[in-house]
């Protein structure tokens, strides 16, 4: 009996060895893989998630006038985005008031139509229109 004893221990001590080491590869690349979740994670694909209407053509008019300030505010928001402190859609209005806020005065394309014979044109579609039929 106690060689069969000795065997059912010995066969206890693998089994258990075998358990601690599969806890501990376990346990080791689920701290890696949080980490380079963090450093993978893009600051701007945070803030691209919670732009409204007409915020991304803000964006993107910000990144290529300002490019260096651009990214220096994005880093911001997406941490004020990961700490709840923004926790609401940021529509293009808004996006601007702060580009502007903080002195970078991002141009937008400006577009004014008005309607003409029931339907919508261009303002200088509509005066390019009156001055050629001017001259007529």
């Amino acid at each position: 009996m106690s060689e069969e004893d000795s065997e059912l221990e010995r066969l206890k001590a693998k089994r258990l060895a075998e358990m601690q080491k599969n806890i501990s590869t376990k346990q080791e690349p689920e701290i890696p893989t949080e980490s380079i979740k963090e450093t993978t994670e893009n600051p701007r694909e945070n803030l691209i998630k919670i732009l409204g209407y007409r915020g991304m053509e803000v964006l993107e008019n910000a990144e290529s006038q300002f490019p260096s300030e651009t990214k220096m505010i994005i880093e911001k928001l997406s941490e004020l985005i990961k700490t709840g402190e923004i926790n609401e859609t940021i529509d293009g209005g808004k996006l601007l008031t702060l580009f502007r806020s903080v002195g970078l005065n991002v141009r937008m394309d400006t577009k004014i139509n008005v309607e003409q014979d029931g339907k919508f044109v261009s303002l200088s579609d509509k005066l390019s229109n009156q001055t050629s039929g001017d001259e007529e």
